[in-house]
């Protein structure tokens, strides 16, 4: 029996996150640190942005393109710690690193909540 590695599925992750980051964080960063506190357009205000994140929909999106990103972030660090710096230690560097991933997405995971509660 052929042993089954889990690094095929980091790898999806990773790519995945990679499109998603490509796609969405350009557009976040252009309407939320340009567009709007420059007047460009006029922003949503409290209750709309409230009441789409309160949306079970949303939230769900909202934490798959944040894990996703979470993790592509890791992976490319840990890569870069492996290939570029030459750090030996490959064990604790992918712990620290997929366990900060982890740790991130549980906190999305609270903070989306949150702020569907609060709604």
């Amino acid at each position: 029996m052929t042993k089954r590695r889990v690094e095929p599925f980091v790898w999806l992750m990773f790519s995945g996150g990679g499109v998603v980051a490509a796609v969405f964080l350009p557009v976040l960063a252009f309407l939320f640190a340009l567009a709007y506190p420059l007047g460009w357009l006029d922003p949503p205000d409290r209750d709309h942005l409230s009441a789409v994140v309160g949306n079970p929909l949303t939230i769900l999106v909202l934490l798959g393109l944040f894990v996703l990103m979470l993790v592509h972030s890791a992976h490319r660090f840990r890569y870069t710690l492996y290939d570029g710096l030459q750090v030996k230690a490959k064990t604790t560097v992918a712990v620290l690193c997929y366990g900060a991933a982890a740790v991130g997405s549980v906190a999305t995971v609270v903070v989306l909540v949150a702020a569907g509660f609060t709604s």
